[in-house]
């Protein structure tokens, strides 16, 4: 069975069970600076796990986007990927435990709807308890009666069966299901089992989180208000169990790529190769969501992964404009048809520029290394990865201060990381008082622009946090000075005229119809949530596609203020403005 079957059958079974299909988000967040990426599928859905209901239902199913660098040198193993999709399904205050991990097991045993997994080749993990919340018994229970034998059902620590996405977040204790990928391992105990984890020869292929608290600054401060369920099963490890293999670079998802690297290189290594194959997989999916090399935040994660990528190609010898030509190449056939927003020509022409531009890099780097080592120079100002630096520096019996270096680099830059916190203050997550005026203030500005400036004008991205609202939009000019003060005094007279907001669902073809606004490129399910600032009258100022949340009326935002106008690169503009 192919990936794309396998995903096909997960959102059919869930279908047919009641859940509406949802499509997945684009890897940056909208509205939530805690983390540079969607590191989950259940990021994007934060809101209505915190109690909001969702415009589709209460039974959600997709297959989400997903980044993370936070295992990034592990990427190469059997198991680790920095991009992966992972298929989810959700009960926002609808069913619950027993519901959960039924259909979750048929899914995976079930030979005519699900995958046919061998069940005795199946291992379960539930939640041990920890100091104020008890051992999950009750999953265990359930467990029991669907044929999983006791002693192959292991109690852990809060550090494997509690999950949340971050210290402010919706959390609860999960059940996970492992899988034998040797077939050999029967009946064994659990220090046995965490043996056998550890050496990847059982692999985790599904997480039901069952969410009922919620935290602050990462303690449980009280419980949510309805019982939702979160699960996760990762596409990849799924399609590594499911054709039979040792390795997900195995599968029919990046085997054509492996043998390509093998068939060009003329110093093969196995773990270079699959470092390639995850690095280059990723930017595709990282510029199709409008991220570009640049030197922080989300471009600096992807111009790490090229580079990296171009190193390890350059140790295999493989031949020049190989990742931007044919392994990009592919992986752009290969998604075409279940992401239509991977454009070949865009990613091409990116991975190239990047790949010729650090090929200059690494001759200016190597000059530099040559007058003196100094590892956090070369990575800031030269783009040189530490790794390089620390084997030509083990070349010439030098060594590194890494930990110097990590501190620097911690200071200098961030990676995509679960509650990368301290990176911004406040944000959507948390509801925020001063965060949701500013989100209501982000409407009124791209209304602004629109009858300012041009009507034509679209919203490319967002960041909200505490202290500022930025804003990234389609211009092909930067403002005038006369356009920016019109602009703030477009949104001020709108605050002063207290006009309502007022937040309505609808089909999207309805949406679409009446003119409202969407981000640029973002995919919206079938039923959507609008946004209407309006006038006395009723007469729409501002119409959005946003989950919110928003103020009630204009009158609570305060004085807004325009700090900076600036290029963020060719046709997109970047506004960052605050209320007072």
């Amino acid at each position: 069975m192919e990936s794309n079957e396998i995903r096909s059958r997960f959102l059919k079974f869930f279908e047919a069970r009641g859940h509406k299909i949802i499509p997945s988000s684009s890897l940056v967040p909208e509205n939530d600076p805690s983390v540079l990426f969607n590191i989950a599928g259940m990021q994007p859905l934060m809101p209505y796990l915190l109690g909001e209901k969702h415009p589709s239902g209460k039974r959600l199913v997709n297959v989400q986007k997903c980044i993370r660098t936070i295992d990034l040198d592990d990427v190469g193993d059997n198991t680790h990927l920095t991009f992966f999709e992972m298929m989810g399904n959700w009960s926002l205050g609808d069913y619950f435990k027993e519901d959960a991990i039924k259909w979750s097991y048929a899914f995976l045993t079930d030979k005519k709807e699900g995958l046919g997994l061998d069940i005795n080749r199946l291992y379960i993990t539930v939640f041990g308890g920890s100091d104020n919340i008890p051992r999950d018994t009750e999953s265990v229970e359930i467990w029991k009666s669907l044929g999983i034998p006791e002693h192959r059902i292991y109690f852990k620590s809060s550090k494997s069966n509690w999950w949340s996405a971050g210290l402010n977040s919706p959390a609860g204790p999960s059940t996970e299901m492992f899988y034998d990928l040797t077939g050999t391992l029967g009946d064994i105990n659990q220090e046995q089992f965490e043996k056998a984890e550890e050496e990847q020869k059982v692999v985790e292929i599904w997480n039901d989180v069952f969410m009922v608290f919620r935290q602050e600054d990462g303690k449980v401060v009280g419980e949510l208000p309805e019982k939702n369920v979160d699960t996760g099963a990762g596409l990849e490890r799924i399609t590594t169990v499911v054709q039979g293999k040792q390795s997900i670079y195995d599968t029919d998802i990046f085997l054509p790529v492996m043998e390509m690297i093998k068939n060009s290189s003329k110093n093969y290594d196995e773990r270079h190769a699959r470092i390639i194959a995850d690095h280059i997989r990723s930017a595709v999916f990282l510029i199709s969501d409008g991220v570009l090399p640049s030197n922080k935040d989300q471009g600096y994660v992807l111009r790490r992964l090229i580079r990296r990528a171009v190193m390890k190609g350059k140790k295999l010898q493989l031949p020049k404009d190989m990742l931007s030509e044919k392994i990009a190449a592919y992986y752009s056939d290969f998604y075409k048809k279940e992401y239509p927003e991977v454009s070949f020509l865009k990613i091409q022409e990116t991975i190239r520029w990047e790949e010729h531009k650090f090929s200059q890099t690494l001759t200016d780097g190597l000059k530099e290394f040559e007058k003196g080592i100094n590892p956090f120079i070369l990575a800031t100002t030269y783009g040189f990865p530490v790794e390089l630096t620390l084997e030509l520096a083990k070349e010439k019996g030098k060594n590194i201060d890494l930990e110097d270096f990590n501190k620097k680099m911690a200071e200098h830059q961030k990676l995509s990381q679960t509650a990368s916190a301290g990176m911004f203050k406040g944000g959507l997550a948390n509801h925020n008082e001063k965060t949701i005026r500013l989100h209501t203030a982000h409407h009124l500005l791209l209304a602004g622009l629109q009858n300012i400036v041009d009507k034509k004008i679209k919203q490319k991205g967002s960041n909200i946090t505490e202290e500022r609202l930025r804003m990234d939009f389609i211009c092909d000019h930067k403002l005038t000075d006369e356009e920016k003060r019109k602009v703030e005094d477009f949104v001020n007279e709108k605050i002063k005229e207290k006009l309502g907001v007022v937040r309505r669902e609808m089909p999207l073809a309805e949406a679409e119809k009446i003119g409202a606004e969407m981000e640029f490129g973002a995919k919206y399910p079938e039923i959507v949530s609008v946004y209407f600032i309006e006038d006395k009258n009723g007469n729409p100022i501002s119409k959005e596609f946003c989950g919110g949340p928003h103020v009630k009326n204009t009158g609570e935002l305060g004085h807004f203020k325009i700090l900076k106008e600036e290029a963020v690169s060719a046709g997109i503009r970047r506004i960052k403005a605050i209320l007072e």
